[in-house]
């Protein structure tokens, strides 16, 4: 089988790089051409387009990057056309993947679309234009096919992938001091920083973090460092802090850390499924943020209080991202605290699903694919 596959952000091209190596496990003729970041290299080879130059996050920015965007769609499906694929597996990235849905629906080729657009969220309307245009849908989210099926639409729940994708990394981590040497730590306990993937988000957010952190003067202060941010970018940022970036390597970062500040994303999930005690932090653009404000229809913007139903861990959000605020936070997690929230992080991981996700997604689009032949 052939398959095209669009990831166009950090969290997309951790999925698409485990559901490559599962499609090239069950499926030993795979083939494949695809959009995304360094993880999927190493899985496939040289991307179409890299991940670096699709990050386009909010309404003003998508507005003053639109030549741009366009052009890559345009790219996107002269070159789909090209490769004519079995199957086009679409990574969440809804503002561009939607369109070569449309696209390539026309174009008599398969679309799978993996990790639901949160259409839940905001612009419910757009369920519509997924039935009519995507094949198959396969959600990571548990309240996500209950969601789908008031609008009639049988989607397929797989589990979320980052179950997986931490327990492989656990089975191969460094120490503690393996951890502490390799970075030329001391032995404080680590307050980690994950202020985005974006230079918009970490510009707006990093300053407002570093102030509260230097407060905590028990911790090391170690900021995650996005794979396509240079550490140059962040020193700039972080002038008269000292502060150490840890750079693509995240998972190193949340498997010793103590304390987390965390932006708002697949970032808050994954710190909870290390067990680590966060303070979601959310400040956009404020043209974006008032825009967005008036279209979402959930309660909450982090993933961790979404999947439970309840605020388990406190999002200070645009005007209440303060260091003050998040400094009183951070001051809460007493023993006590830790020991509450480590429990409600172990029920939220049993209500993801026991696992599997990309091998039980690469089973279910071959059977798909097979069955259209």
């Amino acid at each position: 089988m052939t398959y095209y596959l669009i990831a166009g952000e950090a969290s997309g091209d951790l999925h698409g790089s485990n559901l490559l190596k599962a499609l090239k496990i069950q499926d030993k003729e795979a083939e494949f051409r695809f959009w995304g970041g360094d993880q999927m290299a190493e899985v496939a080879g040289q991307p179409v387009k890299h991940i670096s130059e699709l990050a386009f996050m909010g309404f003003v920015e998508v507005v003053a990057n639109l030549r741009t965007i366009l052009s890559n769609i345009k790219l996107c499906k002269n070159d789909i056309l090209s490769f004519q694929p079995d199957a086009l597996i679409l990574i969440d990235y809804p503002g561009f993947n939607m369109r070569i849905a449309e696209f390539a629906k026309e174009n008599g080729i398969a679309v799978h679309y993996y990790i639901s657009p949160q259409v839940w969220a905001w612009k419910q309307n757009r369920v519509h234009k997924l039935k009519k245009t995507v094949d198959e849908m396969y959600c990571i989210l548990p309240f996500e096919s209950d969601f789908y099926k008031k609008f009639d639409f049988d989607v397929q729940y797989v589990g979320h992938p980052l179950i997986d994708a931490i327990e492989n990394y656990k089975s191969t981590a460094l120490s503690k001091k393996e951890f502490v040497a390799n970075y030329d730590l001391d032995n404080r306990p680590i307050l980690a920083l994950l202020p985005g993937s974006r230079k918009q988000e970490i510009k707006i957010k990093l300053p407002i973090m570093l102030e509260a952190a230097k407060q905590m003067k028990e911790h090391q202060i170690l900021i995650a460092g996005a794979p396509t941010i240079s550490a140059e970018f962040y020193k700039e940022i972080s002038q008269g802090t000292t502060i150490k970036v840890i750079p693509n390597k995240t998972y190193d970062l949340l498997n010793n850390a103590d304390l987390a500040m965390v932006t708002s994303g697949t970032a808050t999930l994954e710190t909870a499924l290390f067990k680590v005690p966060q303070v979601v932090c959310y400040k956009g653009n404020s043209i974006s943020y008032h825009i967005a404000k008036r279209l979402i229809k959930v309660n909450y913007i982090s993933l961790v209080n979404l999947i439970m139903d309840q605020e388990i861990v406190k999002e200070l959000i645009q005007n209440e991202l303060t260091p003050e605020n998040i400094l009183q936070e951070l001051k809460k997690f007493t023993p006590e605290k830790r020991t509450e929230i480590q429990s409600q992080y172990e029920e939220l991981r049993s209500k993801l699903g026991g696992g599997g996700a990309s091998e039980k997604l690469a089973s279910l689009l071959i059977d798909n694919l097979g069955k259209k032949e």
